[in-house]
């Protein structure tokens, strides 16, 4: 599978977007309206959307709007850091039947489990890119380097509006219209 492109063996994963942690982060809100826009435009194009939830238990559900924007949401609770652990269960679900092939990440925090389950899912052979604008961390700085470093690492390091208009490809694609209305509507 190229850079980004078909859909088909792709899965867009949001990690850990709980309101304890979405206002933890830098620019919280931001991160959260820019998950949004991405589980919207995976929608439209027919990605499959999951999310994790770090010990939800404890720690809250998922915000619920950005649950809603999903079709038929699957959301894993988790404990490890990285949802594609051996230790955890959320491997398992993902990598299960054999079907996934590129990961499209988004949600928080960048240098702890957006980092760690890139770098598994690296190891495990599966194209991995990361929607830069739908990333957020406590330390930005730390963030930062953990971009490069994943960069360096063969992760696809993009804006959301660069990837979702890789997959749509050109104007003829049937959501290219309502595309450019949510790229509208999300600023």
């Amino acid at each position: 599978m190229s850079t980004v492109g078909a859909v088909e063996g792709a899965l867009l994963l949001c990690l850990d977007m709980q309101p304890v942690f979405v206002r933890a982060v830098e620019d919280g809100e931001g991160v959260l309206g820019r998950c949004r826009f991405a589980v919207a435009a995976a929608r439209g194009l027919g990605l499959r959307t999951a999310f994790t939830e770090q010990v939800p238990s404890k720690l809250g559900g998922t915000d619920p709007l950005l649950l809603s924007l999903a079709d038929s949401p699957t959301v894993h609770p988790k404990d490890t850091f990285s949802a594609l652990s051996a230790a955890g269960p959320v491997r398992g679900a993902l990598l299960g039947d054999g079907s996934l092939e590129h990961l499209i990440l988004c949600g928080v925090e960048t240098p702890i489990c957006v980092y760690q389950t890139a770098v598994d899912a690296r190891k495990e052979g599966l194209a991995v890119t990361l929607l830069s604008d739908a990333v957020g961390a406590r330390r930005p700085a730390d963030a930062r380097t953990c971009l490069e470093a994943l960069a360096k690492a063969g992760v696809h390091v993009l804006p959301s509006e660069t990837v979702f208009y890789s997959i749509l490809g050109g104007t003829a694609h049937p959501f290219f219209k309502a595309y450019t209305q949510l790229v509208k509507s999300h600023g």
